[in-house]
């Protein structure tokens, strides 16, 4: 039986086409696409187009990944180049040690 998988909901926040929310965005897909293997939803939000929803989530900066589900909510601020600080953050590295730890 196939272990069952945590779906990630997860927003990034950036502002415009900035080199910044550039590499945020690609690096951010290059995890998600190693990493979760399709079992998540990625949200873009241009705070410049919409500023309300950044206000709502009371986003002060850019880019900004926000994980929503599952929880707890976290917020990564940066262009997300740091890949382990990123995996951290959305609860990917203490789960893949944990996993480890358990089969051996």
């Amino acid at each position: 039986m196939k272990k069952l998988r945590k779906t990630y909901v997860l927003k990034l926040y950036v502002a415009g086409n900035t080199p910044n929310s550039v590499r945020a965005l690609k690096t951010l897909k290059d995890i998600l696409e190693q990493e979760f293997e399709g079992v998540y939803a990625l949200k873009v939000i241009d705070v410049l187009k919409s500023p309300q929803l950044a206000e709502e989530d009371k986003i002060l900066a850019t880019p900004t990944l926000s994980k929503i589900l599952p929880p707890p909510v976290r917020k990564i601020i940066g262009d997300l180049s740091d890949r382990e600080r990123v995996l951290i953050g959305l609860d990917l590295l203490y789960e893949e040690l944990s996993e480890e730890d358990i089969e051996e």
